[in-house]
């Protein structure tokens, strides 16, 4: 089990958005997370993904309770066991997508020839290894997607979350994207939770969650 969450609660002032969320991953696990606007998927993630905290509830993530982390552990944590994909690829304009590939590796400390030896391996795997000394710009959308991909498996972290991955992309990039994710999981037994509203991705996930008021169903 690679992400135990038991009882999660969220609120927003006197808006509850999450009202008891149990969930639990299995290492190597594609899932898919759906359901309409306002359902709390983007808040699950985000406390998955330890950029928010419970109210109420337990997270275990990788055998660590979070909860009982610092706000620095937690960034650390963080950095070393959590990959993010965005649906608008966050790549930061003014730097090549081999810088932006590396800047997880510069946080935790890795030095820099290590970190673009392992930033090439990574974009030569995702085949935009071309695309190395380009900036954001001068990419494609479905580029800059597999960029951002790589960014994510940059410290081989436990889990990776991604937030619409495919919502910006042509249906042709879309299933690119969602293949690649599949090979990954195949390749390096990657865990992927995805919130998604692609009824495609949703289909050939291991297992889709399905969320309603703040609940899973």
């Amino acid at each position: 089990m690679i992400l135990s969450a038991n009882n999660i609660h969220k609120s927003y002032g006197n808006l509850a958005i999450l009202k008891g969320v149990d969930l639990e991953v299995e290492r190597g696990e594609i899932v898919s997370i759906v359901g309409a606007s306002g359902a709390g998927k983007s808040t699950l993630l985000h406390i998955i993904g330890t950029l928010d905290r419970p109210d109420q509830g337990h997270l275990i993530i990788n055998d660590v309770d979070v909860n009982h982390l610092n706000e620095r552990k937690l960034s650390l944590f963080r950095n070393q066991h959590i990959g993010f994909i965005f649906q608008f690829h966050h790549l930061l304009p003014e730097f090549t997508a081999l810088e932006n590939v590396c800047i997880p590796a510069f946080i935790n400390g890795v030095p820099k020839k290590e970190a673009e030896k392992r930033g090439m391996e990574l974009l030569e795997r995702l085949g935009v290894q071309a695309r190395a000394d380009h900036k954001p710009t001068a990419m494609s959308g479905g580029e800059q997607q597999r960029v951002s991909v790589a960014r994510a498996l940059m410290n081989n972290p436990s889990l990776i979350l991604a937030d619409e991955p495919s919502g910006n992309l042509d249906s042709e990039n879309a299933a690119s994207l969602h293949q690649l994710f599949f090979e990954l999981r195949d390749s390096l037994n990657q865990t992927f939770i995805i919130v998604t509203h692609n009824e495609e991705l949703a289909r050939i996930s291991d297992r889709t969650i399905h969320m309603r008021d703040g609940k899973i169903f």
